[in-house]
């Protein structure tokens, strides 16, 4: 090495030990802040991976059993693209077949969760100014997150390991299924790492870290549609495709696992990248500075500004997954055979009106558990409000905390209610289309609109955390995502009543095909109006912040 470059190496390694300054105290930092919410996340889903495996077991007992499970479910197009299709009949094979498939969708939410909120929430509320005011470098922020995600995945994939493993699976395949779950987490950590470089708010980059979730998830659904062997193009443009195409408990194929690790770190590097050429505060993708165009006419006015770019995210996405799964619908008749097998899990998720009917009702209780999330985002936007000191200044004046809320609620309730009706109006018209029923449209997009009664109670229960005890407010996710999972696995798995009557989604009549009967919507809807009432209560009473 020349004289000239050994300084300018030592300049470089110089540099690069003042950005990443500090970040062992962030890491502490970070673990601390996330002591409950890492550890809940981690061993929800190693209880979900050893539960599923011990369902699959109960319910399938022998291999003959198991084997027709895998015909009849490889056989039918519409429920590959919602679970996926089975690479083997063993124990293992059809355990990590349902698993992956929600378990990678949970641990990508778990690290857009993790990364953002060490990262661009910091930002936003001033405490990151404060912070590299110290001895503290440029990059240490995102590096400390992405840190603590890293050790939240390999949590994940050791909790899951072992746990197959102590079932009495092979260790080879507990192993693959770990690291497929920790590799998918990595991605979505290093997604929400990039998208927290280029937007401006927590809300704008979860929702970016979002969309991408969403248009993998639809790939890996239309792709896997096509194909019985996961080989579809579609497919593979998909890292929650590559997680299942690692085929453990079916003649692991390593060299899958290479490439979540690889784009992981691609995407990482363009992270970084931009974070040492911004400033803090600022992003690559900022919304145009003020004043701005129009009128904010009042607490609704300010809501529809705050709101209305993540009902125009929810509901693109909706829209698209729902001409999608209607396409797919016409396919649900296509089994193989008379299975009996295969016909009971489609009745129990959709009811036994005829398997497209029942098809079609699965897929409406889906999307309004889907729907949820968003009515339960939007009601906890207003405990952001608190927290970051945007509302106090606002209740400080002339506008009511209850006029304030209703801004907010209405985005919440009768969002969800535009959500639905665009989604079902997209699946009828795919369905439609595909099946040469122009007037279906109308009875889908009323299935699914059905299922809004079920979306308020869960948002009446957040309205209700909100109030009554605001720290607890971000415990209303736990319910979505337990209403979620049940929906998603409980048909397949065949769980016990009394579990699946935890999720407000059961009570209701699976439409399209079921009797559309009163009662249970007029009870759905009384208790989430009573619930709202009372944390509208609670909200009027407590402190602010």
């Amino acid at each position: 090495m020349t004289a000239v470059a050994q300084p300018a190496a030592a300049a470089r390694r110089d540099g690069s030990r003042r950005d990443l300054a500090g970040t062992g105290a962030l890491l502490r930092l970070a673990l601390r802040r996330d002591r409950v919410l890492i550890p809940v996340w981690v061993l929800l889903l190693a209880v979900l991976a050893v539960q599923n495996a011990a369902a699959i077991e109960q319910f399938y007992p022998t291999a003959a059993e198991r084997a027709e499970l895998v015909v009849s479910m490889n056989a039918n197009s519409s429920m590959r693209a919602v679970y996926g299709p089975a690479f083997s009949s063993s124990v293992g094979g059809l355990a990590v077949w349902e698993m992956l498939t929600i378990g990678s969708v949970l641990i990508a939410i778990m690290n857009m969760v993790i990364v953002v909120r060490h990262t661009r929430e910091e930002e936003e509320t001033g405490r990151q100014e404060l912070i590299s005011a110290a001895m503290v470098g440029r990059r240490a922020p995102l590096t400390s997150a992405l840190l603590a995600a890293v050790i939240a995945n390999a949590a994940v994939a050791a909790l899951v390991t072992l746990g197959l493993t102590g079932t009495g699976l092979p260790a080879g395949g507990s192993l693959a299924t770990g690291l497929a779950l920790g590799g998918t987490g990595l991605v979505f950590a290093a997604v929400a790492a990039l998208a927290a470089q280029l937007t401006e708010s927590a809300r704008l980059a979860k929702g970016l870290t979002g969309a991408v979730l969403g248009a993998a998830f639809v790939l890996r659904a239309a792709g896997d549609s096509g194909t019985t062997d996961g080989s579809s193009p579609l497919a593979w443009a998909s890292p929650l495709a590559w997680a299942r195409n690692v085929r453990p408990f079916a003649d692991e194929r390593p060299w899958v696992l290479l490439l979540l690790p690889a784009l992981a770190a691609a995407v990482t590097a363009a992270a970084y990248e931009l974070a040492g050429r911004r400033d803090i505060g600022a992003s690559f993708l900022a919304t145009r500075p003020g004043p701005a165009t129009g009128r904010i006419n009042g607490p609704y006015g300010l809501a529809w500004r705050l709101q209305r770019g993540s009902l125009l995210g929810w509901g693109t996405g909706l829209v698209l997954a729902g001409l999608v799964f209607g396409a797919m619908a016409e396919g649900a008749g296509d089994l193989l055979g008379d299975n009996e097998q295969s016909r009971e899990i489609i009745e129990r998720m959709g009811g036994a009106s005829g398997l497209t009917d029942a098809f079609l009702a699965a897929m409406a209780g889906l999307f309004g558990m889907i729907t949820a999330i968003y009515a339960v985002s939007a009601v906890l936007r207003m405990r952001g409000e608190e927290t970051s000191e945007r509302a106090e200044p606002i209740l400080a004046g002339a506008v009511p905390r209850l006029r304030w809320a209703a801004g907010h609620l209405l985005f919440a309730f009768a969002g969800s209610a535009v959500l639905l009706t665009a989604c079902g109006l997209a699946m009828g018209a795919g369905y439609g289309l595909t099946a040469g029923e122009p007037g279906a449209v109308w009875r889908v997009t009323g299935a699914v609109l059905a299922q809004a009664p079920a979306v308020w109670a869960l948002t009446a229960v957040a309205v209700l955390l909100l109030g009554a005890v605001p720290e607890a407010a971000a415990a209303a996710w736990a319910l979505v995502g337990g209403a979620l999972v049940i929906g998603w696995l409980g048909p397949a798995l065949d769980l016990p009543r009394a579990v699946m009557n935890l999720t407000p989604f059961t009570h209701l009549p699976k439409l399209p095909g079921g009797d559309p009967a009163a009662a249970p919507y007029l009870w759905m809807l009384l208790a989430a109006a009573g619930l709202t009432a009372a944390g509208l209560a609670a909200f009027r009473r407590r402190d602010i912040g």
